[in-house]
């Protein structure tokens, strides 16, 4: 994205849509090199002839977890970089529903709303994300999800609240 703000800058972007990604296609070299990562090769992921004749979606489909996964690329792609973070850690999430799959060959891109951002201890910055996955020309996302992170700064950096 290239765009860049002040740490104290964040908490006034609270319930703002502060990002959305370029669109990613998901192929099925990405489904397949995901599936030998995490020792997935159920058919409606890997095997296009089989999803094709057996499943309702006429050929494979992401692996939800896939699409997950992706929501880091989609961040680093979407967000304005915090101009004194040091490190972001992925501290989990409190929500995630797959609530369509990603057919093969499919693009998809996060929309990011900050949900809330406050300061912990000397040199962290908790942020919560409600974000949804869209699937291009679908009507229903891939997933929602309320994803928590943490920017580490410099604690002479910290801003007066």
């Amino acid at each position: 994205m290239g765009k860049e703000i002040a740490l104290a800058d964040v908490m006034g972007l609270v319930g703002t849509e502060t990002g959305v990604s370029d669109w990613i296609t998901v192929d099925q070299t990405m489904i397949d090199a995901f599936a030998g990562a995490t020792n997935d090769h159920q058919f409606i992921h890997t095997d296009p002839e089989r999803a094709a004749a057996e499943s309702p979606y006429g050929g494979t489909i992401a692996h939800g977890f896939l699409t997950l996964s992706l929501l880091s690329a989609m961040n680093f792609n979407a967000l304005p970089k915090i101009r004194e973070q040091t490190m972001g850690i992925n501290y989990g999430f409190d929500k995630i529903r797959f609530m369509s799959p990603v057919k093969c060959g499919a693009r998809i891109r996060a929309r990011f709303t900050l949900a809330d951002a406050r300061l912990r201890g000397a040199a962290m910055m908790m942020t919560t994300y409600e974000v949804t996955v869209e699937i291009e020309n679908e009507k229903r996302p891939a997933l929602t999800a309320t994803w928590i992170t943490i920017a580490q700064f410099d604690p002479k950096d910290r801003p007066e609240m």
